[in-house]
């Protein structure tokens, strides 16, 4: 009887191992912003803004914002008027917890794939990479003066 709690201990104990890990779906979104994960407490989250179908950033009462991934798309995340967040313990922390998506079909759990803190220069590039600003340029180069061909008129 014991080799067999065993047996199922070991095996519990590998897929919990396996399903934690990240895919190759998640790979792309995990790229953009690099950093320890974070969690967010509930009571202090503000104001969002929709990056695409899978992602996007939360601001906090005191103004700092963090990258939300999640584990797959939301078809209605952009044209919804609201999100939500799902969590037991108050803070919502990624690969644990869940937004909460209604378009007006009803409420569409997610999960979180992850949440990373942000600093402002993190935010920008953020913005960047998915098309929500444009990249900031260089000022352009001074014209040159360039000595043209004399024209010569043919009769």
């Amino acid at each position: 009887m014991k080799l067999k709690q065993l047996i199922i201990g070991i095996t519990s104990s590998a897929l919990v191992a396996c399903a934690g890990s990240q895919g190759p779906e998640n790979a792309a979104s995990s790229d953009v912003v690099t950093g320890r994960p974070d969690c967010i407490s509930t009571r202090t989250i503000r104001d969002y803004r929709v990056l695409d179908d899978a992602n996007l950033v939360v601001t906090t009462g005191a103004s700092q914002k963090y990258h939300v991934s999640l584990s797959r798309r939301a078809h209605g995340l952009r044209t919804s008027w609201k999100i939500g967040f799902r969590s037991t313990t108050g803070r919502v922390c990624g690969g644990f917890d869940d937004i909460i998506v209604d378009d007006g079909f009803g409420p569409e759990h997610i999960r979180i794939a992850g949440i990373t803190q942000l600093t402002p220069e993190e935010y920008e590039q953020l913005l960047v990479a998915f098309g929500k600003k444009e990249p900031a340029t260089a000022p352009a180069p001074a014209m040159k003066s360039v000595e043209s061909a004399e024209v010569e008129e043919l009769d």
